[in-house]
């Protein structure tokens, strides 16, 4: 794996040596802004402690006039060191402190507060600091003397009025349905923190504040942060999770609070690797639950009530006698988490708090057996989540599930229709905390057709929306290429943006194959317009001819001869051109017109550990292969139907013009004749014959 090179940025230093704060516009060197605060009320806590070290939580709320730039001074009582800070700078002489804040949060309007942290160490004893200044001012509690604003200076020389900024953090009016609803859409920071056993280990790079800052940009509220804390924590009878990532986990919390985001964090991978024990290991996997969430509530006790807490990641039990008592057991747990997190204080008293059900499913058993859990701790601040991922056939691409066909509709419907009328009718919001397809991935192309996701996309955010449920996207990498902070498919992020707002037409294609010899005859596809209606069609920035290059009859779109004899050009293989469809809502639908021939095949030989079948594609693309033995049953694999799983089975590589034969597929072959059928997107079918004899495997085309 390559070395990232991590660039420093200014909130990445929060401890500095000393020197003079000041900005430099221009040229000219331009102090900060730092007019006195009439009266201020500061509360400071160490939200975790160990031998020799402490972390504390310092939140200064300005009663005063509003000010634009602070200094909080302080002196330690017995000797303590700032070791390491965030969200301030923080410098010390001896045991006199002082915390001025950085680029993002030196605003502080009348009756806001702005927080921030910092690691210490200390010796005998551990005494907080009761007296504080903030901008040479006594911070008692009480409010001051009104102090005369002070004008600031913008880069062009003029005075500005100081502005009075709401702080990050300052509770959010509204009750759990409105701030849930404030949180759509939300994304998954996934493989991140979640990964094992460190932030890059499942190769992506090092969060940053400006990855947060673009994924703000990019119109997301909320983010969520899986976090697995199985290696970051000491054995029991405490388990102290271990400062340093602790402190890496806070710092993007703080850094998401700062860009306005809603946070959520959990215990993720855990719920497998030991949280599953607990039906037959009560006592020590509830001490370590309770003492993991203890530290934990300790630590954001006083954050903002933007930040959310969920339990588990979609929990799972070993040694139950079956669902039924799964419900039971995540019902423990699930309440253990709620009455300790309420017992903490603060902003935990309140804080909204997500409970997912069994496996997150969004069955009905499943959601049934969570409105217990709401019926019984009766907490107006609770959230249900589900995990969504579509029609399992389509998800994967097995069993023939290429296409978004009315089982993928259905259940994008079914789901969402139980999750509305179990809890949201009643006033319970409900998070979809992860959702996307299993195997949408950029490094597996082609097992999910473009066009048929970007209809799948489609519905699920206007059929969430219209069912009032909060999305989050599940992206470990696969959406938002990270290092460069662009999105891998632009036309995926658009589609995804505009069915928060409306809906898109699609298509019943968004490929149009033309053989590369022969003669050209016209192509019709189907519009699905969802509410829209057809503007026309552009190739660039150049509308097409109504009649001469295109027909359109009711939702039946024809594409001309002539047409299609400009497009193709020289009809190389491949797509020679695209087109777009444009309608009077939402984004457009582009279509790719591809030159092809039917694909061929050669003879091979090879192994159970891998079959290399040659393949001339010839500008087609495979879609599935099916597998069968001499009497027609299903062979390999899922022996329920004869379409395998794309990839997990079989692989194609248009490069080298080949299709891989896995050994996951040759370990579920009986020996002799099997019969595989390769559909390709042109329409085109090939019948490929093998035969299995041991570890032995020949072919060639029937």
């Amino acid at each position: 794996m390559s070395t990232q090179k991590i660039r420093k940025t200014p909130w990445r230093l929060g401890t500095v040596a000393g020197g003079l704060a000041a900005l430099l516009v221009a040229g000219t060197l331009v102090t900060a802004n730092a007019q006195a605060a009439a009266g201020c009320r500061v509360a400071y806590a160490v939200s975790s402690q160990w031998p020799g070290g402490f972390t504390a939580n310092v939140s200064v709320t300005n009663l005063g006039d509003p000010v634009n730039g602070w200094n909080l001074a302080w002196t330690f009582p017995s000797g303590q060191r700032v070791s390491q800070a965030w969200n301030a700078t923080v410098t010390s002489s001896g045991s006199q402190v002082s915390a001025t804040n950085v680029s993002y949060n030196g605003a502080i309007g009348t009756n806001a507060t702005v927080s921030f942290g910092f690691n210490g160490s200390w010796t005998g004893t551990n005494t907080a600091p009761t007296s504080f200044t903030l901008n040479g001012v006594a911070c008692t509690g009480n409010v001051g003397p009104t102090a005369t604003p002070t004008a600031s200076v913008s880069p062009s020389g003029s005075p500005t009025a100081s502005p009075s900024v709401p702080p990050t953090g300052s509770p959010q009016p509204g009750n759990r349905m409105e701030m849930v609803a404030a949180m759509q859409p939300g994304w998954n920071l996934g493989n991140t923190f979640d990964a094992i056993p460190d932030e890059t280990s499942w190769g992506n790079p090092r969060t940053t504040w400006e990855m947060l800052h673009h994924i703000r940009s990019q119109g997301y509220n909320s983010i969520r942060l899986p976090v697995t804390w199985s290696n970051h924590h000491g054995p029991a009878p405490d388990y102290t999770i271990d400062p340093t990532w602790l402190n890496r986990i806070r710092e993007v919390v703080d850094w998401s609070l700062a860009e306005g985001f809603y946070v959520m964090v959990n215990l993720h991978h855990d719920s497998w690797q030991w949280i599953n024990t607990y039906p037959t290991d009560r006592t020590n996997v509830l001490a370590r639950y309770t003492a993991l969430w203890s530290q934990l509530a300790a630590t954001f006790r006083d954050h903002s009530p933007k930040l959310v807490f969920e339990s588990i990641n979609e929990p799972q039990f070993a040694g139950t006698s079956g669902d039924a008592e799964s419900d039971q057991v995540l019902h423990e747990l699930n309440v253990a988490f709620v009455r300790l997190v309420r017992r903490s204080g603060g902003n935990n008293a309140t804080r909204l708090l997500v409970l997912p059900t069994l496996h997150t499913s969004g069955e009905q058993a499943r959601m049934d057996a969570l409105t217990t859990t709401f019926d019984q701790l009766n907490d107006p601040n609770l959230v249900a989540t589900i995990h969504f991922y579509g029609w399992w056939p389509f998800s994967v691409n097995i069993a023939g599930g290429t296409r978004y066909d009315s089982n993928v509709e259905q259940d994008i419907v079914g789901t969402f229709d139980r999750a509305h009328q179990t809890f949201v009718s009643r006033g319970i919001p409900v998070i979809v905390g992860e959702w996307a397809l299993l195997s949408y991935d950029y490094t597996r192309p082609g097992i999910i057709q473009r066009g048929e996701l970007l209809k799948f996309f489609e519905a699920v955010g206007y059929h969430a929306r219209i069912r009032k449920l909060t999305t989050m996207l599940w992206d470990a990498g696969s959406f938002l290429h990270r290092p460069e902070l662009r999105w891998r498919d632009q036309g995926i992020y658009d589609m995804m943006r505009a069915s928060l707002t409306t809906r898109s037409a699609t298509a019943s294609t968004d490929q149009v194959y033309v053989r590369r010899t022969g003669g050209i005859t016209g192509q019709s596809l189907t519009l699905n317009l969802n509410g829209g209606t057809f503007r026309g069609l552009w190739q660039g920035s150049t509308q097409l001819a109504s009649g001469t290059d295109y027909t359109v009859s009711g939702n039946t779109l024809t594409l001309t001869q002539a047409a299609l004899t400009r497009l193709v050009g020289n009809r190389a293989y491949g797509v020679n051109a695209t087109i777009e469809a444009r309608f009077s809502q939402g984004v457009p639908w582009q279509v790719s017109i591809i030159s092809y021939d039917p694909p061929t095949q050669a003879a091979a030989t090879g192994t159970t550990s891998g079959l290399t079948i040659p393949t001339q594609f010839r500008g087609d693309q495979l879609a599935t292969m099916e597998a069968r033995y001499a009497d027609g049953s299903p062979a390999g694999p899922a022996n329920w139907t004869t379409y395998k799983e794309y990839w997990s089975n079989f692989q194609p590589d248009y490069a080298a013009n080949t299709i891989l034969l896995k050994p996951e597929f040759f370990a579920e072959v009986d020996d002799g004749p099997v019969t595989l059928t390769f559909h390709f997107w042109s329409g085109t079918q090939l019948t490929y014959l093998l035969t299995k004899s041991g570890s032995s495997v020949t072919g060639s085309p029937a």
